[in-house]
């Protein structure tokens, strides 16, 4: 298994490599035991690098092209991930979190693979509240925004972004406001009695 594990930092969306030879760089990957379930592998290749017990985890598709890997028969049951920043732990090994607008060298298709697992992210965040799995608990209406326009890789309209997610039902006001420049903010978190599929 490999997986795509995204996480939104420094005003941008990350994705977690690691390294493969001088320069070139890989998606995390474990190999299946034989007693060992596919989502098991796919959590043990990176979970002790999260503080987060409960991560989205996501089957994305299943590569199997007889040269994806030069010399070698390898089939790659791929998933993808997202992880909060404030669920991110340490790095262990050399892993490295890496922006996606400047990714570096990638082995064999994984450049392919994380391309595909972007497309997947933006489309569900047209029909889901998959966006939230990148926030913390509470967040304000304004970070809601910069993560949907961070992924989409788009400005959004401010006040139809708000109608629309407030019409939607799915977030709801907590006590809680966040100071900083200006008045406090109001903060938000996701319903868990929300309809998870919503326009």
């Amino acid at each position: 298994v490999n997986v795509v594990i995204f996480s939104l930092c420094e005003d941008a969306l990350q994705v977690l490599l690691a390294p493969h030879s001088a320069d070139v760089w890989a998606l995390p990957q474990k190999s299946v035991t034989a007693d060992e379930s596919l989502e098991c592998a796919a959590l043990a290749a990176f979970s002790r690098r999260s503080r987060s017990p409960e991560i989205y985890l996501e089957q994305l598709y299943t590569y199997g092209d007889p040269e994806r890997v030069p010399g070698q028969r390898a089939i790659s049951v791929v998933y993808f991930a997202l992880i909060p920043l404030d669920a991110r732990g340490a790095e262990f090994e050399a892993l490295r979190w890496q922006r996606l607008d400047q990714l570096p060298a990638l082995a064999y298709d994984h450049a392919e693979i994380v391309a595909y697992a972007l497309r997947r992210l933006r489309y569900k965040l047209e029909y889901s509240a998959v966006g939230f799995e990148l926030l913390p608990d509470e967040f304000t209406l304004s970070e809601l925004q910069h993560t949907y326009e961070t992924i989409l890789g788009e400005t959004l309209d401010k006040r139809n972004f708000r109608r629309r997610i407030l019409d939607a039902g799915i977030i709801e006001p907590t006590p809680h406001r966040r100071s900083g420049d200006g008045r406090p903010a109001q903060l938000y978190r996701y319903r868990p009695d929300a309809v998870a599929e919503v326009k």
